[in-house]
C-alpha cells in the first residue's frame, strides 16, 4: 500500500480531471516573433498591460486581461510579429472519475468500478461467494458493510479482527465489498461475504508463518478467494505450500506486486499459485510505483519463462476512494463561484468562505487579504510560509495552486502553527480560481478517503473475481484466474508485458466470455485472447505442465520443451498459436527454429486432438 496522506476533494472528485479537448482561454495568447526582435515585442506587450507567461525560442505567451484575439492582434500590429493565436488550454484527460458528491449523503462509485466494468454485472448474493481478507482488520465503526455476512479471526497478538490496526484493511475491504446501500461507496462485489483475518501487529507487519496459518483459516471459513494487499522479500516454502493447497482445493489467491516501482519480485505475489496484481491509474496508464518483475528466470540454456511469477493483470490503484475507520480520513472541499473543483487537504480542519484575493507567491504580508480567501501560486518559499503570510495578512483560508500540471499535494511541516484551513489545487484550474469572485474551502474528518498502491488494485481484482464468479459458481479458481487474463483490456505495450501483464481486468467482458465458452474457456491452442484458458484446457494449465528453455546453436534459435502429467499417447505442441508438431508423449521435444537474432515465442502442449492444455510459456531470445 502507498498511503496518500493528502486527499483530493470528495465534493468535486469527478470534476477536475474531466475529459475535454482544446478550450480557449480568451485572456492568454501566443505571439510568434523573430528572436532578434523579441525584446521589442515583449516591451510592446507590457505597455499594453500584458503579463508575460512564457519566453521561449521563437515565441512568447502572454495574458492580456479582458482582451479578445482581435484586440491583441490590433495592439501587436507590428512587422516583427509573425502570428498571434489563442494559447489553447490543455489538461489531463481522465478516462474515468469517481462520482462527485458527499458520501454521507449519497452513494459514490469509485472510478475503478467503472474502469473494470463492475457496474455492468450484477452480483449474485445466492452463490455463496466468500472473500478472505488477510490484512490489518476491518473496523466495525464503518457502517458501509453487510456486517451480518462478515466473520473473522485474530492472529496471535493482533487484537480483535473487527478493530482496525490502521486504516489499510478497512480500505481494502471496502473496495472488495462495500454495500450497495445508498450512501458511502460501493464495492466491486457489493455486500459479498467476507472473512477477515487480522495478521498485522501494532507495528504494522507480520510473518510468513502468519500468512500460512491465515490461508488455512481462510479454507476453514469456506472462502473462495484470498486477498493479500501485502508483501515482502524472500520466498518461504511453508507459506508457498499453504497457498498451493488453497488453490488445489479450487480457490483463487491474489496478492499485490509491490510499490517500489522496480523489477524486484515480492512474495507471496511471486509464488506460482498466487496471482500477482499491478496497479494502473484512471487514464489506463501504469502506476509509477507498480513493480514489474520479469516472467523469465535463469540464464543461457537455463532460461525459463513462467507467467505465473510476474504481473498477470492490473486494476485501478491510484487515488482510489474507499472506506476508512470512522473519522480516520481527511477530506477537503473547494468551490469557486459555486463551481466545485478538486483539491487536496493540506492542514488545519475547518472551513472558510469569502472573497477571493490573489496573494501572488505569498512571500509577503498583504493587509488587503484580510477577511478573504488567499489564492497563492506555488514557488520560491515553503508552503508553511505562504499560508502563514496569508494568516498574518488576516486571510481566513488558503488555496495553493500547483506550478506544474496536476494536483498539489503537500504539508505545512511538523512545526506548523497556522490555524486557517489550507488546500492544494491543480495548475489546470488556476485561471478559473483567480477569476472567481468568491471561494469556499473546507477540511474535515471523514469515514471515506483515498489511498494509492498495488494494495488498492489487488482488492479490485479480488472483487471483480467474486462478482463474476458469483454468476458462474461451478468454475474453479484457476478457471476464474484464466478468464481474468483472457478478457483483460490490453494496455501499455501491445500484447502481454511485464507492467500490465495481460491488461486491466474487465468484469462484463469476463462474464460474457464465461457465458459463451463455459468455465474451460474457448481459445483452442491459443494464447492470443489475453492469456486466459489458453488452449481451452479445463484447468487453465492445472495438471499438464510445461517448461521451456531457449538457447542458440551457432546463432540459430532452439527451445527445449519438457512437460509432465499428459495422459495420452501423443501430444500437440503449439508455437504462437500454431500447431508445429504432434509427437509422442515422452516428456521432451526440441524445437529447432531456423531463425537468428531476438524473438519472443509462446509455447503450449496439449493432449493430442483435445483442448486439455498446459499454460502458455514464453521464451525470449
Amino acid at each position: 500500500m502507498k498511503n496518500n496522506k493528502f486527499i483530493p476533494s470528495l465534493v468535486a472528485a469527478g470534476l477536475a480531471l474531466a475529459s475535454y479537448g482544446a478550450v480557449a482561454d480568451d485572456n492568454r495568447y501566443i505571439i510568434q516573433v523573430d528572436n532578434a526582435s523579441k525584446g521589442i515585442v515583449k516591451a510592446l506587450a507590457k505597455q499594453s498591460g500584458a503579463e508575460i507567461n512564457v519566453d521561449a525560442d521563437g515565441f512568447i505567451a502572454a495574458t492580456f486581461k479582458g482582451k479578445t484575439l482581435s484586440d491583441v492582434k490590433g495592439l501587436l500590429n507590428n512587422p516583427h510579429v509573425r502570428l498571434v493565436e489563442v494559447d489553447q488550454k490543455r489538461a489531463p484527460m481522465a478516462l474515468y472519475n469517481d462520482d462527485a458528491g458527499d458520501a454521507t449523503q449519497t452513494q459514490l462509485t469509485p472510478y475503478a468500478v467503472y474502469q473494470s466494468q463492475a457496474d455492468q454485472v450484477m452480483f449474485n448474493s445466492n452463490a455463496g461467494m466468500k472473500v478472505c481478507v488477510i490484512d490489518s482488520g476491518l473496523d466495525s465503526s464503518n457502517a458501509d458493510f453487510n456486517w451480518s455476512a462478515i466473520t473473522g479471526d485474530n492472529d496471535v497478538g493482533t487484537g480483535n479482527w473487527f478493530e482496525n490496526g490502521g486504516p489499510h484493511g478497512t480500505h481494502v475491504a471496502g473496495t472488495i465489498g462495500a454495500a450497495d446501500n445508498g450512501f458511502g461507496v460501493v464495492g466491486m462485489a457489493p455486500g459479498v461475504d467476507m472473512h477477515i483475518i487480522k495478521v498485522f501487529n501494532a507495528a504494522g507487519w507480520g510473518y510468513s508463518s502468519d500468512l500460512a496459518q491465515a490461508a488455512q483459516l481462510c479454507s476453514q471459513a469456506g472462502a473462495n478467494i484470498i486477498n493479500m494487499s501485502l508483501g515482502g522479500g524472500g520466498a518461504n516454502s511453508t507459506e508457498e505450500n499453504a497457498f498451493k493447497d488453497f488453490v488445489a482445493n479450487g480457490g483463487l489467491v491474489v496478492a499485490a506486486a509491490g510499490n517500489d516501482g522496480n523489477s524486484v519480485r515480492s512474495y507471496p505475489a511471486g509464488y506460482s499459485s498466487v496471482m500477482m496484481i499491478g496497479a494502473n491509474d484512471a487514464d489506463n496508464n501504469i502506476a509509477s510505483f507498480s513493480q514489474y518483475p520479469s516472467c523469465s528466470s535463469g540464464r543461457g540454456k537455463r532460461v525459463t519463462t513462467d507467467e505465473t511469477i510476474c504481473v498477470e493483470v492490473t486494476a485501478g490503484g491510484v487515488d482510489t476512494l474507499s472506506t476508512y475507520p470512522a473519522g480516520g480520513a481527511s477530506m477537503s472541499g473547494l468551490s469557486a463561484d459555486g463551481q466545485g473543483f478538486a483539491s487536496s487537504a493540506m492542514e488545519n480542519t475547518g472551513s472558510a468562505a469569502g472573497n477571493t484575493y490573489f496573494l501572488g507567491i505569498g512571500d509577503a504580508i498583504d493587509n488587503n487579504a484580510a477577511g478573504k480567501v488567499c489564492v497563492i501560486d506555488r514557488g520560491t518559499i515553503s508552503f508553511y510560509d505562504k499560508v502563514n503570510n496569508c494568516e498574518l495578512s488576516g486571510g481566513i483560508g488558503a488555496v495553493l495552486i500547483n506550478n506544474e500540471p496536476g494536483m498539489l499535494y503537500g504539508t505545512l511541516g511538523d512545526t506548523n502553527n497556522t490555524t486557517i484551513p489550507a488546500v492544494g489545487a491543480a495548475q489546470e484550474d488556476r485561471a478559473a480560481l483567480l477569476a472567481a469572485s468568491t471561494i469556499s474551502i473546507s477540511i474535515g474528518a471523514s469515514d471515506y478517503g483515498y489511498m494509492s498502491g498495488t494494495s488498492m488494485a489487488t482488492p479490485a481484482v479480488a472483487g471483480v473475481a467474486a462478482l463474476v464468479w458469483s454468476n458462474h459458481p461451478t468454475c474453479s479458481g484457476e478457471e476464474i484466474r484464466s478468464a481474468l487474463k483472457a478478457t483483460a483490456l490490453d494496455s501499455g505495450a501491445a500484447g502481454k508485458d511485464d507492467f500490465f501483464g495481460y491488461g486491466i481486468v474487465q468484469a462484463a467482458d469476463m462474464n460474457n466470455y464465461l457465458t459463451q465458452n463455459g468455465c474451460a474457456g474457448g481459445d483452442t491452442g491459443g494464447g492470443d485472447t489475453g492469456g486466459g484458458d489458453t488452449g481451452g484446457g479445463d484447468t487453465g494449465g492445472g495438471d499438464l505442465t510445461l517448461s521451456a528453455s531457449g538457447y542458440k546453436v551457432k546463432g540459430t534459435q532452439r527451445v527445449d520443451l519438457s512437460w509432465s502429467a499428459a495422459t495420452s499417447d501423443s501430444v500437440d505442441i503449439y508455437r504462437d498459436n500454431s500447431l508445429i508438431t504432434t509427437t509422442s508423449n515422452d516428456g521432451a521435444y526440441t524445437d529447432a527454429i531456423n531463425a537468428k537474432g531476438g524473438a519472443n515465442y509462446n509455447y503450449q502442449v496439449c493432449e493430442a486432438g483435445t483442448t486439455t492444455c498446459s499454460a502458455t510459456i514464453s521464451v525470449v531470445f
